[in-house]
């Protein structure tokens, strides 16, 4: 491990445990003492700092919620005071209230660590060029992977994301070796490379994707097209932002940096504690962070963890890839439907003859819900032949139904007929809203 000593990722079950009480108990105090919202949820509790000795505590303390960044817009959650706070990043706020996040100069070189962590265990070093073309601004992706980036010595291209024909020149013009971005733009590259024909004048060999959903069918999706190898990232803007877990060259779970997070499983419903290897949301709690730190924050994906160690050899415990969110889940005709269940499905079935963009549409009409799925044919396969494409809107239907246990209308449409996006996918629209 080429980056500095990565002394926490070593440490015995025993050390990391004393660690993690240790930085728990100094979060459980500042926060009880600096957030108003904190400190009332542990007195409604009857618990108070001293009665959390270590992490085997950690099921006394209240959840904390997205809906409280919110509520405490912009800075009630925030525990030190704002001349500490060097840096804000909020969310876009286009589903209501923007949620505010802080961070102090430890808190930026915490997130750099993770980041390099992440960048090391997949191989980036001082002869990689990233370029990075997540969003920068408000926006967590950009910034949190520069600082990680410049950490390990990588030449860094910040082009931020968006108009993607410049991207693609950047990328051969300047010799990007790894690119950074989230997995439905990481495709959109892919086709437009594709159609110009420069593939072979890319020099990437790392792709580094987050900030939303994606399967292992599109993971080989975009491996196939670009010639890369391509790893998950995890993170939440409310915790850190992107690098809170990574996968590691095995590709088998991302890990969790544990001395900077402490993760759970949870029954969504009833708030217990799930043992790891059991499905349910995902639950994090920060150890160091100092301007806003989250106790049991509820992400609301839905999750596992691996205990099983790594093949790569750190001990570090793994989440695996989320199934879905919680509030992303359909309820279509009583059935729960995650976008991602479709994605696989559309990836299983095609050998060419559909793209992986595709858009979900569900409405209610007359008291019954409708669901609709419309794929995108590729340039290849796209025909006037209506026989042909009817057979294949009846095999992907088949398999929906299979996999979902619900019937779906599936309608092919002309390639590059679906919006493309160069940040987070829109994949659903929902039109059941004030519908009875």
């Amino acid at each position: 491990m080429p980056y500095f000593d990565e002394k926490n990722e070593t440490l015995s079950e025993e050390q990391l445990r004393k660690l993690q009480s240790e930085r728990l108990r100094e979060t459980v105090r500042r926060s009880y003492e600096n957030v108003e919202c904190f400190r009332r949820r542990m007195d409604e509790a009857g618990i108070r700092p001293e009665d959390v000795r270590g992490v085997e505590d950690l099921g006394k303390l209240p959840f904390s919620y997205k809906s409280d960044l919110r509520d405490y817009y912009p800075y009630g959650l925030f525990a030190v005071p704002m001349e500490q706070v060097v840096r804000l990043h909020a969310s876009s706020g286009t589903t209501g209230r923007r949620i505010v996040v802080g961070y102090t100069e430890n808190d930026l070189s915490m997130w750099e660590e993770c980041i390099a962590r992440m960048l090391t265990a997949i191989g980036v070093g001082k002869a990689d060029v990233v370029q990075i073309s997540f969003g920068y601004g408000l926006f967590t992706g950009g910034f949190g992977v520069h600082g990680g980036a410049q950490r390990v010595g990588a030449t860094v291209i910040p082009i931020s994301s968006g108009n993607t024909q410049n991207q693609i020149r950047t990328m051969i013009d300047f010799g990007a070796t790894v690119l950074c971005c989230t997995p439905s733009y990481a495709m959109y590259l892919a086709e437009e490379i594709e159609k110009l024909g420069v593939r072979d004048r890319l020099k990437l060999r790392v792709g580094v994707f987050g900030a939303e959903p994606w399967s292992e069918k599109m993971r080989a999706e975009i491996e196939a097209k670009l010639g890369i190898k391509a790893y998950d990232i995890y993170g939440l803007s409310e915790v850190m932002g992107p690098g809170v877990a990574c996968e590691c060259p095995e590709q088998s779970g991302m890990h969790v940096w544990e001395d900077h997070f402490l993760v759970e499983i949870i029954d969504p419903d009833t708030g217990r504690q799930l043992p790891p290897g059991e499905s349910g949301e995902l639950v994090f709690t920060s150890l160091t962070k100092e301007a806003f730190p989250v106790i049991r924050y509820r992400t609301r994906d839905v999750c596992r963890l691996i205990p099983e160690r790594c093949r790569c050899g750190r001990t570090h415990i793994r989440m695996a890839k989320p199934a879905g969110r919680t509030d992303d889940m359909l309820i279509i005709r009583g059935v729960n439907v995650f976008p991602s269940q479709i994605e696989e499905v559309l990836l299983a079935v095609s050998g060419g003859e559909i793209t992986p963009n595709y858009r979900i549409v569900v409405d209610r009409v007359n008291n019954t819900d409708t669901f609709e799925v419309e794929v995108e044919m590729s340039e290849s396969f796209f025909s006037d032949n209506v026989r042909m494409i009817e057979t294949f809107e009846r095999r992907i239907t088949e398999q929906l139904r299979s996999t979902l246990g619900i019937g779906a209308k599936v309608r092919l449409v002309n390639p590059n007929s679906l919006e493309r996006s160069e940040g987070k996918a829109k994949r659903v629209l929902d039109l059941r809203a004030g519908k009875i």
